[in-house]
């Protein structure tokens, strides 16, 4: 049998305030716990961990990457009045703005967000016909 793909995991430089941020997008996490490791089921069966720095470090040689971010996460919503109604939710609770809420060319409501962390995540949804008028 061929490897399976099965979780993202996210190196969080505030453990605390990363999983709050993907609290607000709705990721059900279980308590926080002294190890520095949580993560959430995700639509489909796979996972997003999210683990302190330490915890990665404990058991591999890790440098932060500079110069950039090297993932981004994509949320679907279902409307795009639910795209401005969650970046507003998140710039409220302190969240980095990236790119302001639009309607792309290519038919989405679309925003970006960074996470604690300097992870951008974008927020998009189908345009419909009366979103366009």
């Amino acid at each position: 049998m061929a490897p399976r793909f099965d979780a993202f995991g996210l190196i969080a430089t505030d453990f605390e305030a990363t999983v709050d941020f993907y609290r607000l997008l709705g990721l059900e996490f279980g308590e926080i716990e002294g190890e520095g490791h949580i993560e959430a089921e995700l639509p489909g069966g796979s996972r997003l961990m999210i683990d302190r720095i330490e915890v990665i470090q404990s058991f591999s040689e890790y440098t932060p990457p500079s110069g950039g971010h090297r993932i981004g996460l994509a949320f679907l919503c279902d409307t795009a009045a639910e795209v401005d109604e969650t970046y507003a939710r998140l710039i409220a609770a302190g969240h980095e703005s990236h790119v302001e809420p639009f309607d792309a060319f290519w038919g989405q409501r679309y925003a970006t967000v960074m996470d604690p962390s300097g992870n951008p995540v974008d927020l998009f949804a189908p345009l419909s016909k009366t979103d366009e008028d």
